[in-house]
């Protein structure tokens, strides 16, 4: 069976893959969005679906914070005698709980409902567990001073250290050593992690042992796995892990991200990939081609299992929102509905604003594909000058564009303005008829290496059954996350806000869709 890479395309880092049977489940990092951890199903490991959320209320994700790329890093999926665990990091509490903010949560469904959380009292980020045949449980996670892997061992039942945490790794000399996991493999207990920072010098490494413990021996051919100085589709790959299919092959999961062409910038954000692995005579994983991902491959020799595809528009006629929709941390309660207007999704502006980020009416969708189109119908009314809504296109609270109804010296138009960094402009503005509007952003890249080529957003907006107009465009280098910085990918948006007036604006969308154009 061809394969097609990344397995799950736009903002889904930080992948960590079980095998249940013949049944694969693969979790990624979540970070401010919500609901939390997204979680996803396979039989063929080459298509996935996604189940749900392990992270779904407050109680299991307190998100107390504003900054961007804080909340939920490098979750590990693991299962034992009848029990999903699902164990993270929740960086919004670093501080409140002084570095002891790694924790997880149970089901005996990956569809939920997951436990409440279970903290754990070894600190780092990034942890992992790994349950061995004699009924011990190890906690690996990045060490809380020094730089390398830190173990103990826990109590499953309530979390508690069973021993001290203690360095086992340093790594091979790489920055950032982060990401363990530990395996136990015919003899030996492997330990793999990522090193190089997840970054364009992202790397995976491996040793084996005896023991949990060690002494480790390193892999003679580490980075098993990197893209470092490579002229590649492909860059900063890493933060791994390790499946052994019910045919007996393996198989290993990993980051990756596609920069715009022609630059060495992205900002779909880090992405899961899918790649083989060969252990040799030696005992020894060599990982894809030579450490290498490639975009098509010769993937697992299992029935393919693909799901349907799921639909391209939205008509907010189902009782509950799609798996596809987050929120930017917790919405404030009434600030959407579905049945406030049955069959449309119903945004409640306030005075909190996308420049703020949290507490803004927000519901968003990842943009996954380098090439597509978000659309949305708006019936909207602004009532005074400063009500807004609209469509955004999102990295994070200083890195955005939108596009968006509002009213400007007592008249209805429809702008579009521009946030980088400290700079923010209206760059485009036409006054509009009462009515409903369609809004829409074009996603484009250049095919061609060619002076000033550089991937683009479009904003075009239609009253009525008009053409789509132009109204202007981004360049999408400003929201690439080596220049908005964070860990995120970009998302679409729908919004509303009363930009800071002491009031609250009802705003209606008929519908949404997301098309991918052909790349």
């Amino acid at each position: 069976m061809r394969a097609m890479n990344p397995i799950l395309p736009g903002f889904h880092p930080d992948p960590s893959i079980c095998r249940v049977g013949d049944d694969y489940y693969l979790v990624t990092s979540s970070f401010e969005y919500v609901p939390g951890v997204p979680i996803f199903h396979s039989r063929d490991l080459v298509h996935w679906r996604q189940l749900g959320y392990c992270l779904t209320r407050p109680e299991q994700l307190p998100l107390p914070r504003s900054e961007p790329s804080l909340g939920i890093f490098a979750p590990t999926i693991r299962f034992h005698q009848g029990t999903f665990y699902l164990i993270a990091t929740n960086m919004d509490l670093y501080e409140e709980k002084k570095g002891r903010c790694n924790f997880y949560v149970t089901a005996s469904d990956p569809r939920g409902p997951w436990s409440d959380p279970i903290w754990l009292e070894q600190g780092g980020i990034d942890p992992s567990l790994f349950f061995d045949d004699d009924g011990a449980v190890y906690l690996t996670s990045t060490a809380d001073q020094e730089c390398g892997i830190q173990q103990s061992q826990i109590d499953p039942v309530t979390g508690k250290l069973l021993t001290e945490p203690c360095l086992i790794w340093r790594g091979t000399g790489g920055a950032y050593p982060e990401g363990p996991h530990l395996y136990k493999i015919a003899d030996y207990y492997y330990l793999m992690i990522a090193e190089g920072g997840t970054e364009y010098g992202h790397m995976e490494t491996l040793a084996r042992a005896p023991t949990p413990w060690g002494p480790w021996e390193v892999c003679p051919h580490n980075p098993i796995l990197s893209h470092r100085s490579l002229h590649h589709p492909v860059q900063a790959t890493g933060h791994a892990d390790l499946v052994q299919a019910h045919d007996d092959s393996w198989w290993l999961v990993c980051l990756g991200v596609r920069p715009q062409p022609f630059t060495k910038l992205h900002h779909l954000g880090r992405e899961t990939f899918l790649a083989p692995v060969v252990w040799d005579a030696s005992g020894w994983p060599h990982v894809g081609d030579n450490g290498r991902i490639q975009l098509s491959f010769e993937g697992p020799q299992l029935p393919s299992v693909p799901w349907p595809s799921p639909a391209a528009r939205d008509d907010f006629d189902q009782p509950t929102l799609g798996l596809d929709w987050n929120f930017l941390r917790w919405p404030q309660p009434g600030s959407w509905s579905l049945t406030a207007r049955p069959g449309f999704l119903r945004l409640v502006g306030n005075a909190a604003t996308l420049d703020q980020g949290r507490g803004v009416a927000f519901v968003g969708r990842r943009q996954e594909h380098a090439q597509c189109t978000a659309a949305a119908q708006l019936e909207f009314e602004p009532q005074i000058d400063g009500h807004e809504a609209g469509l955004v296109v999102w990295m994070n609270a200083h890195h955005h564009y939108e596009i968006a109804l509002t009213r400007h010296e007592g008249e209805r138009c429809v702008i579009v303005r521009r946030r980088i960094g400290s700079l923010t402009a209206i760059v485009a503005r036409e006054p509009v008829e009462a009515g409903p509007i369609t809004l829409s952003i074009r996603a484009i890249q250049p095919r061609q290496p060619a002076w000033g080529a550089t991937s683009l957003y479009l904003f075009s907006y239609a009253s009525a059954d008009e053409e789509p107009h132009e109204l202007a465009r981004g360049e999408a280098r400003y929201l690439a996350s080596e220049v908005a910085g964070g860990f995120t990918g970009v998302y679409f948006a729908l919004y509303a806000t009363t930009n800071g007036a002491a009031t609250s604006v009802a705003a209606d969308f008929d519908w949404f869709e997301y098309r991918p154009d052909p790349e």
